[in-house]
């Protein structure tokens, strides 16, 4: 018996249930209990419990505006509700277009068919499910959608998008749609490209002093903690969060200099001592560093430094 991501599932030989999280082959499946546990299991050791999932396939319409829309189409990455570690790809049709989709997976020397269909116009639908913990193992989707109107429209040619997601791709902050039971991070497929002006291009190259941008002043404290800097931080790998919080940190201390700070407060936390110790290590040779010490024990423990600066 197949089972898919998000699926309520009951254990046969022992009192326990969940949502399947993960997966693991043709015969193994990973369920994450009421406590938040995310136990492998035999998929043939638990059983469907009916009336808990959702209908996955469920279209949401409205109805259609007089006014034809002739933009809109997104692939929205919708976390599940019940089940966290699970996310749900959509493909979310906000223009007056019926679309004609398919779907196709591709890893290394294979490809799958995942969904094909006709999408209403002001609608949405699931057509990929995958988890969170594994999204550097995620395939390469393939989408080709061919737009139809019946009338009052231009032909447009069809879209084909071709990319591996990466957790650059789900930057920013969640939206909310209509057409959605849940925010979403969204990409949209028919955005028109920017057409480059060349005068302008160049002009960009000599912009007067006058006008170029102030550099704002970073505060008294700075707090270099990720979900501080980057609301799609789930998605990143600690290499990238470590980049993160080092460009913050020396963009607000370049910053402090700029403004002449006395000082600046510096707080990193104090999980493994990574992103202290490379702090540490610019701070400790930068010529406008006057010397540093751990900030206001009482409130940061060992998690804040303070900068004194020349």
């Amino acid at each position: 018996m197949k089972y898919k991501l998000g699926e309520f599932v009951r254990f046969v030989e022992e009192r326990r249930e969940g949502y399947i999280t993960r997966i693991i082959d043709d015969a193994t499946i990973a369920v994450t209990d009421e406590d938040g546990f995310e136990i492998p299991v035999l998929a043939s050791q638990v059983t469907r419990v009916h009336g808990q999932s959702e209908d996955v396939q469920t279209q949401i319409e409205t109805k259609q505006e007089t006014e034809f829309v002739s933009s809109g189409i997104f692939v929205a990455a919708v976390p599940d509700k019940k089940a966290g570690a699970v996310v749900h790809l959509h493909l979310v049709n906000t223009s007056s277009y019926k679309l004609l989709l398919t779907l196709t997976t591709e890893k290394p020397n294979k490809f799958k068919g995942e969904y094909h269909g006709i999408i209403s116009a002001k609608s949405a639908i699931q057509i990929y499910s995958a988890s969170l913990n594994e999204l550097d193992q995620w395939p390469k989707f393939h989408l080709q959608i061919l737009l139809f109107a019946s009338e009052g429209a231009e032909i447009k040619k069809p879209i084909m998008f071709s990319e591996k997601l990466r957790a650059k791709d789900f930057s920013g902050a969640k939206k909310s749609s209509e057409y959605l039971d849940h925010p979403a991070w969204m990409i949209q497929l028919d955005s028109n490209e920017p057409i480059i002006d060349p005068q302008k291009l160049k002009e960009s190259f000599y912009k007067p002093a006058a006008e170029k941008r102030q550099v704002e002043s970073p505060g008294k404290e700075v707090d270099l903690h990720i979900e501080k800097l980057r609301d799609d931080y789930q998605f990143l790998t600690n290499k990238e969060i470590l980049d993160i919080q080092l460009a913050h940190f020396r963009k607000s201390l370049d910053a402090a200099i700029v403004h002449k700070l006395p000082s600046i407060v510096l707080i990193h936390g104090n999980g493994n001592g990574t992103l202290r110790n490379e702090i540490y290590k610019v701070i400790s040779k930068h010529p406008q560093v006057r010397t540093f010490m751990d900030a206001h024990k009482e409130r940061f423990g060992y998690g804040g430094t303070e900068v004194f600066l020349k």
